[in-house]
């Protein structure tokens, strides 16, 4: 049963559980075995809790024993390191804060454990959430499990790897700049970034904290799973405002998908941005996409004049990401930046001339980035009122190899033999991340080297059932989550 219960869906497990066909005991038991086997050479979990979680496991089975059922009752699960959890540390892999330990629990922490999870631990993460790798110098280095000399993405990398390997059934993450989407591609398996604002991020914080309810610009915390299917099911136990704010006055009721019926959908699919190239095995898949709906009998179309300007879109998401993940720099530091930015050419427009800008951005700049920012919000609102969801890349490559260069700007990303700037593959991301779009991040096949390929289904605001829906029927027509070779 080990082999053959392990990468049952959620769903599947949930079943299981409630007709008394297994314990959580047993799912908790059988999940610490297959991380004691294997997490040695994919270093996904950093933190285990595995006396907690086999205690939570006693719990749930003596609760379902009393004929109690919540969401995720007994269900083994893991969280990605960043979330504060009452009795582990909390470091967002910062040394500094190698022995922070915050005395509550994150609001998604909270909903796991009241929905009746069972949290098998903390998943590793880059320093300070802030690369497209999850390697820290606390927990060492998460590797690809297609390929371990390969990264597993970031900064949500433990969670995808985790999933894809095993190790328990569900994840929950955060996405700012592809967080949860480019690790799902790059380890083959599902993510949905919520609508920002949906999903209450208290207790997601910098430590040492404090843990107090704000919404930070752009960030948003999601759920992860090995099929379109359980990341509803997580979704429903995660959505909602933070009790202390809106949550005082305010209930969640998402509406449903557009439609139910692959036929019926409306799908823009894109393959190219402006400014970047999209490789060749991310292309295959995103055509691997489009055939499926097509032959499904959507109604697809290639190009949009409603499509908001990719270019512009792509230095405004910059603008603001690099602005906001700054603000806090010494101030000698962001002196010496002015210097730099203020030697820049006004002819240098390249992203990495953008960021350097941005990283002394005047509140002022900042006003003006987000009029424009409200602008595209509104472009997008015409164009889903023609289309149900917008199918593109997440990065445009499959996961690369380790690069731990200390200075990210001396990195470099391979597009098909051409060496392009780091940081430039989180365009992508901001087409939904800039105007906090809700984004699902689908499997869609491999690569000619065996790696995996995802997609993101880019919908409405706060219609986020759609691109979920949408990506469930996709899992029919294409598959889904394969487990590593």
């Amino acid at each position: 049963m080990f082999t053959e219960r392990i990468f049952q869906t959620a769903e599947e497990l949930m079943a299981a559980l409630r007709a008394g066909e297994v314990s959580s005991a047993e799912l908790t038991d059988e999940a610490i075995a297959r991380i004691e086997r294997d997490d040695t050479a994919v270093n996904a979990i950093c933190v285990p809790d595995f006396d907690r979680a086999r205690a939570a496991a006693r719990d749930a089975d003596e609760a379902r024993a009393r004929g109690e059922d919540r969401p995720l009752l007994g269900l083994p699960v893991t969280v990605k390191e960043s979330f504060d959890m009452a009795g582990l540390p909390t470091t967002w892999g910062m040394p500094p804060h190698r022995d922070f330990v915050p005395a509550e629990d994150a609001v998604q922490v909270s909903r796991l454990k009241d929905a009746g999870a069972v949290i098998l631990g903390k998943t590793n993460v880059p320093l300070g959430l802030q690369d497209v790798q999850s390697f820290n110098e606390i927990y060492g280095t998460t590797n690809n499990p297609w390929d371990h000399a390969r990264t597993s993405g970031g900064s949500s990398g433990g969670s995808a790897a985790a999933l894809a390997c095993g190790f328990g059934a569900l994840s929950i993450g955060s996405d700012i700049a592809g967080s949860l989407r480019t690790p799902a591609h790059f380890c083959g398996v599902y993510a949905h970034k919520p609508t920002l604002g949906l999903a209450a991020s208290r207790g997601m914080v910098p430590p040492p904290g404090p843990a107090l309810p704000v919404e930070f610009d752009l960030a948003v915390v999601g759920p992860m799973a090995r099929t379109a299917r359980d990341l509803s099911l997580l979704l429903d136990v995660m959505a909602g405002p933070d009790p202390l704010t809106l949550g005082v006055a305010h209930d969640v009721a998402l509406p449903p998908a557009r439609h139910e019926r692959l036929r019926d959908f409306r799908v823009l699919v894109l393959d190219e941005h402006p400014l970047i190239p999209t490789g060749s095995a991310v292309r295959a898949g995103v055509q691997r996409v489009a055939d499926a709906l097509v032959d499904g009998g959507a109604r697809v179309e290639r190009h949009s004049p409603l499509l908001p300007d990719l270019a512009e879109a792509g230095v405004l998401y910059t603008q603001l990401l690099i602005s906001g993940s700054v603000a806090r720099f010494p101030v000698a530091g962001y002196e010496q930046l002015r210097i730099r930015a203020a030697a820049l050419s006004e002819d240098d427009q390249s992203l990495d001339a953008t960021r350097l800008r941005a990283m002394v951005f005047s509140h002022r700049d900042w006003m003006e980035a987000n009029s424009r920012r409200e602008l595209h919000r509104h472009a997008w609102r015409q164009l889903f009122a023609e289309f149900d969801t917008v199918v593109c890349p997440i990065t445009p490559t499959p996961a690369f190899p380790h690069d731990h260069d200390p200075d990210p700007l001396r990195r470099r990303l391979d597009i098909d033999g051409v060496d392009h700037p780091y940081f430039d593959q989180l365009v992508w991301a901001g087409v939904a991340t800039m105007p906090g779009l809700p984004a699902t991040a689908v499997p869609a096949g491999r690569s000619p080297e065996g790696l995996p390929v995802g997609v993101q289904l880019i919908g409405p605001m706060l219609e986020d059932r759609t691109p979920l829906r949408l990506a469930e029927l996709l899992e029919r027509e294409i598959g889904g989550f394969q487990a590593p070779v």
